[in-house]
């Protein structure tokens, strides 16, 4: 049997402005917060296990200093590539320059503390939980 990414940590100098961001961009709501100030998020009705990862905003003092050695990409389900460039610039993301040429099929964006991810064009499913489970053994 194999891992899989159960949640991602990000972080950041505002952990409610990003859990805030990233809610709006995805579709998510607010799981739990810790002590230290980190707040989870994660899908509505399923959190934490559940087919999708969920996101972990902690706070930090540390400054960031150069590109991100990882990224996320996001896809629309419901809406064309345009239109949720709208959305998302209206959320608060900003177009962000990491050497593209310009005849990228997707858009690199900023979220409001300058992490990088990218909009592909193709238009995915939302996600399903399925009731069923693969039988272990």
């Amino acid at each position: 049997m194999a891992c899989r990414i159960s949640e991602l940590v990000i972080d950041c100098a505002d952990p409610e402005r990003l859990a805030a961001f990233w809610s709006e961009v995805l579709g998510y709501v607010e799981l739990g917060r810790e002590e230290d100030g980190s707040i989870e998020i994660g899908p509505p009705g399923v959190g934490f296990g559940g087919p999708q990862p969920t996101l972990v905003l902690s706070p930090t003092s540390d400054p960031r200093t150069g590109k991100l050695p990882l990224h996320l990409d996001v896809n629309a389900t419901d809406r064309d590539q345009d239109a949720e460039l709208r959305r998302l610039l209206a959320l608060g993301a900003e177009p962000a320059d990491v050497g593209q040429t310009g005849s990228e099929s997707w858009h690199v964006l900023a979220d409001p503390e300058g992490n990088e991810f990218c909009l592909l064009r193709a238009r995915i499913q939302p996600a399903r939980v399925s009731s069923s489970r693969r039988p272990s053994g």
